[in-house]
């Protein structure tokens, strides 16, 4: 067997939302001809896992591997013919492990399985996240996702993966605040920091909390723009500072600079 880590930020697979079944089996399925990080003969089963904060990532599929197609094969690239298994089946989307720490090595043959740690096995009926563009949460919805609560295990993993441009808006007087979440921190940590505090340390919305300590309770979080790991700071800042111009979140908002 061997173990594979996906990770985000490529053009194949810029954040999580790009992933599907078609995309991911294509995209492991093809393999550099020149790499030496992946065998010349690779076994028979592939574990395939997706990244998710720091070296921790989750088992998403198993293939079964019935060898190269050399028909396919090209100066860069070889093929192979990968077929769904039911090997492990019970644990997809469940088993989070760590990875070792060198992440440039993004395979593992089995025999280095005892150097990936179990963290979790995630409990049957855990709530499917429904996508960046569909998230909407008030804020004891947003609450729930970001603790421990292992039902929004995949919304967890989903919003850790990603840095973002998001939205705050107060459902009773319409004005909204749009903030960026960049780095290591990603929109999974800064949405934490309001769901502990109520205003994630935002001039406006500590003094609104001041006045009214269950404020926070009025708003509402969506993301506008994810963006993969690997994208510059600068793109990030310039499409924050975008949407402040177009929801005029400055002027009628909640934003101070």
């Amino acid at each position: 067997m061997i173990f594979i880590r996906h990770t985000f930020g490529s053009p194949e697979f810029p954040s999580p939302e790009y992933v599907t079944e078609e995309t991911l089996f294509q995209y492991t399925r093809s393999q550099a001809v020149a790499s030496k990080k992946f065998p010349q003969n690779p076994p028979r089963y592939w574990f395939v896992f997706l990244a998710e904060t720091g070296g921790q990532c989750r088992l998403y599929t198993v293939y079964e591997n019935h060898g190269e197609i050399l028909e396919e094969r090209t100066e860069s690239h070889r093929y192979f013919d990968l077929h769904q298994s039911s090997v492990f089946a019970g644990l997809r989307q469940r088993l989070l492990i760590e990875w070792t720490k060198d992440f440039v090595n993004w395979s593992k043959m089995g025999k280095y399985a005892d150097k990936l740690k179990v963290l979790e096995i995630a409990p049957r009926g855990v709530k499917e996240f429904p996508g960046y563009d569909n998230l909407l949460l008030n804020y004891s919805e947003l609450q729930k996702v970001v603790s421990e609560d292992p039902i929004y295990v995949k919304w967890r993993a989903a919003l850790g993966a990603v840095q973002g441009i998001y939205l705050i808006i107060d459902t009773i007087n319409g004005q909204q605040y749009v903030g960026k979440a960049d780095g290591n921190e990603r929109i999974l940590g800064r949405w934490r920091a309001y769901a502990g505090d109520g205003h994630g340390g935002n001039v406006a919305m500590r003094e609104l909390k001041l006045s009214d300590s269950e404020y926070a309770q009025r708003y509402q979080f969506s993301l506008l723009r994810v963006f993969g790991p690997q994208t510059p700071q600068v793109e990030v800042d310039r499409a924050e500072s975008h949407y402040k111009q177009a929801l005029l979140s400055r002027k009628f908002g909640l934003n101070r600079n």
